[in-house]
Parts: structure tokens; sequence; C-alpha cells
């Protein structure tokens, strides 16, 4: 690939990946801190791993297209603009996925209510509306083990996983993959939206409705071939009109940020 085409790929994955930290907080889908998305970027000119990250300490609403971190696969850092590191603990179970899925451009982890509240049931996700329906036998299950620090653990988070795009991680919170940016960031919207409505409807004390195999598989089958149309034509209005909104709401995203406060002039 011509330097120029590189150049331009990692430019859009960078703008990309900000509004991903942008989308995510502004629907209040974000933990402090804490959670990632990370974003494959090509490989380095001698063919080195290259992912970007979000810069630790900043919180999503902070987080702009030239301060995300380049980091290797061990998370190691690469390329640093605020000099603020990022939370190598953290990246334990992208890189792990990053390593394993190079069908996978962007991975998406979050802890929310209600992803959190679906989590913590042995029934994970039901099929209850056309939201969920999505889903339907493309969830992966992973076992709560604790905080993510532990290496070993990657190897049985790649297993749990096999070859599906979205995870509960049990316990624990929702993992999220996609062949862009955009896909992963509107499966995790869609799926936050299924939890939500699952906590709803459960704790109306009446009967679920859960849908019936076929017509939930259908729905599912449907929903991935709009999915597979917009990553095909590189064209995905939903997504085009989510950066509208962010032009509007935040528009300083695909730029610079300064340091937060009491960091200034920092390089540790």
């Amino acid at each position: 690939m011509p330097d120029g085409a590189i150049r331009e790929t990692t430019e859009h994955i960078r703008r990309d990946l900000a509004a991903a930290y942008r989308l995510i907080a502004l629907e209040g889908m974000d933990d402090s801190i804490y959670t990632h998305i990370s974003a494959r970027l090509p490989d380095g000119a001698g063919g080195e791993k290259r992912f970007l990250l979000n810069p630790y300490g900043l919180r999503f609403e902070e987080v702009t297209a030239e301060s995300l971190v380049t980091i290797d696969e061990a998370g190691s850092v690469l390329d640093d603009p605020l000099g603020l590191g990022v939370n190598a603990a953290g990246f334990t179970i992208h890189s792990a996925v990053h390593m394993a899925r190079h069908d996978a451009l962007c991975v998406l982890h979050t802890h929310t209510v209600a992803g959190v509240a679906v989590s913590s049931v042995k029934e994970g996700l039901l099929s209850l509306n056309q939201w969920s329906a999505q889903f339907h036998g493309k969830v992966a299950y992973h076992d709560y083990e604790g905080i993510a620090l532990d290496l070993s653990e990657r190897e049985r988070i790649v297993e749990d996983l096999g070859a599906l795009w979205v995870m509960i991680l049990r316990n624990h919170g929702m993992l999220v993959l996609g062949r862009s940016v955009a896909e992963a960031v509107k499966l995790a919207l869609n799926l936050e939206r299924s939890c939500r409505a699952q906590v709803a409807a459960l704790g109306m004390g009446l009967t679920p409705d859960i849908l019936p195999e076929a017509v939930a598989a259908h729905a599912a089958a449907q929903y991935q071939k709009g999915n597979d149309k917009n990553e095909a034509t590189g064209r995905d209005p939903e997504w085009e009109a989510m950066l509208r909104r962010l032009d509007r709401l935040a528009p300083n995203y695909a730029g610079s940020a300064p340091l937060p406060p009491n960091r200034e002039g920092s390089t540790s």
C-alpha cells in the first residue's frame, strides 16, 4: 500500500475511533476513565502490529483523534501525543482479540448498568424484541475470572469468542467486535438498547414473550444482510448521521485536545 494510502487510512481510523469514544460518552455508556475501544492500524514499516487506544486518565468525552495513543500487541507505547500513557492492563482483553481475529478492526468493551445486569443472570440476553433478535445465535459467553489482569485468561477469551462478533463477559460487561469502527459502535448501541429493554421488560413482573426460534433467526439474518451491505459498499448512512451529530455537539473530536487539568506539561 502506498504511503499516502496508509496515511489516509490511519487518519480515517483515528477520526472514527475518536468519534466512537465521543458517541459512547454521549449515550452514557462510558465508565469514568475505564473500559476501552481499540482499533487496528495498518502494520508499521517493519511489519509491527499497531493499535490505537485512549490516553490513560481521559474520560471518553475528552478523547480526540490526535490524542489517541499508538501501542503494539503487548500494550507498549509506540506514540503518545499527550504523554499520558495507557492502561496496559485494560488492553489485556483487546490484545487477545485483535491478535486472534484479524477480520476485526475494532474492539469495544463497556460496563453499563443494563449490560452488567444482563451479564449477571444465567439466561444472558433473551430474544425478546426486534433489537435483541439481531443477536440471536450470535453471542458468545465468557465466565468471570476477576479483573482482567491475568494474561493467561486471554487464551480462554479467544476460545470462548470463536468466530462470533459479540461476547457477554459474565458478571462483567459486554464486548463487541466490528469490521469497521462504525460497525462496532452500532452493534454496541443496539446491544445496549437490547439490554435496557430486557431489564425493563422483566422488571414489569409480567410474563416475558420470547420470540420463536425461527422468527428470531430470520430477524438476525436480516440485520446481518444490512451490515454486510454497509461494509461491502463502504457507505453507512447511519454512521454518517452519527458523525453529523458529533459535528454539532462535539466538533473538536476530530482534532487535538489540551492536556487535562493539572497535567499541563506532563511527559509521564
